[in-house]
């Protein structure tokens, strides 16, 4: 095993202005963004996207090992709690000097992958996680991400990957 990367492909953001928390303590979210959160590092964050894109997609870098539980995955964007490894997805506002101020999260759930994908996964270099990101209640999607509301699929590492110095053909 060894090096991987896990490719977060997400649609239906839910758009930049999402609707007052319960209670009553901002008049609404402006400006909303979303981004992959650095483990250990809450305002570290990967790539934000306005919450009114298309679409977005994140590449993270990781390594995949074998555990006497089955393939692990660690990196500096996957979070471990308590043994369960997951990805955060931080949805923030984000003010006129670029500050980001997080107010819900998403947790993509890793260990419910399944085994045979994350072992396909490790020997093909690429996971990819795809799903929608506006909830039931037509805001920012938030806590535990489960499938069916992800699909985990492995897939080859991406051409361009191959192309880049060093790389072997």
């Amino acid at each position: 095993m060894g090096g991987m990367r896990i490719r977060i492909d997400a649609v239906d953001l839910p758009g930049r202005t999402c609707r007052a928390p319960a209670d009553g303590s901002v008049p609404a979210y402006t400006d909303v963004h979303v981004a992959v959160q650095r483990r250990g590092r809450p305002g570290e964050l990967l790539d934000p996207q306005p919450g009114d894109a298309a679409s977005a997609t994140w590449t993270l870098e990781c390594t995949a090992f074998a555990s006497p539980s089955g393939v692990e995955v660690r990196g500096p964007y996957v979070q471990d709690r308590l043994g369960r490894r997951f990805v955060f997805l931080s949805w923030g506002t984000v003010d006129a000097s670029g500050g980001f101020t997080m107010f819900r999260r998403a947790k993509l759930m890793l260990d419910v992958i399944p085994e045979d994908t994350l072992a396909a996964a490790a020997r093909q270099g690429l996971l990819v996680g795809r799903l929608g990101l506006t909830g039931p209640d037509g805001g920012p999607v938030c806590a535990r991400v489960l499938p069916p509301q992800i699909t985990w699929t492995a897939e080859p590492t991406e051409p361009a990957d191959r192309d880049e110095p060093g790389a072997r053909p």
